[in-house]
């Protein structure tokens, strides 16, 4: 009869830091992530604002945190927010 191996004992979950892989998705699916058209996020990749992509040769990818962080920029609780207004001043509808 074998002995039933020894298996190492697990941490405490408190004191586990188990850090997630950093994931990375191609334009299309960045853009199903934001529900954003994968044309916009290629929009701002030329003329700026958009989240930080990489590039693999010719490939864009972008990392989940990336997106979540870039999304989480653009929280506003209302429109009369001053950090809202600031962020679309050049807006057509807040022009007078």
């Amino acid at each position: 009869m074998r002995p039933t191996p020894l298996r190492p004992s697990a941490a405490p979950a408190a004191t586990q830091q188990a850090v997630p892989p950093s994931r990375y998705l191609t334009n299309d699916e960045a853009a199903d992530y934001l529900r954003l058209s994968p044309r916009t996020l290629e929009k701002q990749r030329v003329i700026g604002g958009g989240p930080r992509f990489r590039k693999f040769g010719r490939r864009v990818m972008y990392a989940v945190n990336d997106l979540d962080a870039w999304a989480d920029a653009r929280s506003y609780e209302a429109t009369c927010d001053p950090e809202y207004i600031e962020r679309h001043a050049g807006d057509s509808r807040h022009e007078r």
